[in-house]
């Protein structure tokens, strides 16, 4: 038999996925300031394996607003050229034959403020995904209890643990939305 403990755990689990996916997406977020998460993202067809970026070269920040690739391989740098340039990053990349630079330019005002509008809608999504696992869990506790598995008492602590587990993931997110935003926003 699965017990409350065992529901809360996965609810944990859930909410934590939820969190995570958000900053993994909010870090492929362009900012003004070079990162190497820009390009995590990015897969290269090598020798026709799409292979993430991150195993065929180093990626490094140069400078705030530079990052520097380095494949290991000097047959890759085309390839790596190309699927940066087929990404969603909308970055031209500078390539000497060994290192390839991805300049950031610096964004217009009308330009953070797209930003900052779709990073809301990611924010928002994630805490819908919180609480689609709290109601989720809800539902399976309630069940224990109308099938007589559990008192009323303990529904009632396990639903308040549940509700604590919310509010903490969602102020998590919440936090992780804010600074981003302010990361946006600065100029």
């Amino acid at each position: 038999m699965v017990t409350p403990n065992d529901h809360l755990k996965d609810a944990d689990h859930r909410m934590s996925g939820a969190h995570e996916a958000l900053r993994r997406e909010l870090a492929a977020v362009r900012t003004g300031r070079a990162s190497t998460e820009l390009v995590e993202h990015i897969s290269v067809d090598y020798y026709g394996t799409e292979t993430p970026i991150h195993q065929l070269a180093s990626v490094t920040v140069a400078e705030a607003r530079v990052l520097a690739i380095q494949p290991w391989d000097k047959g890759a740098v085309l390839a790596v050229e190309k699927a940066i340039l087929k990404s969603d990053l909308g970055i031209t990349p500078n390539n000497d034959g060994s290192v390839i630079r991805l300049t950031l330019p610096l964004l217009t005002e009308d330009r953070r403020k797209e930003l900052v509008r779709s990073m809301r809608k990611r924010v928002e999504d994630a805490r819908v995904a919180v609480r689609n696992v709290r109601r989720d869990v809800q539902d399976k506790i309630r069940a224990q209890e109308k099938a007589k598995e559990l008192s009323q008492d303990e529904t009632h602590r396990f639903l308040e643990q549940l509700q604590k587990a919310t509010d903490n993931f969602i102020a998590l997110i919440d936090k992780t939305g804010e600074a981003k935003e302010a990361e946006l926003l600065e100029v």
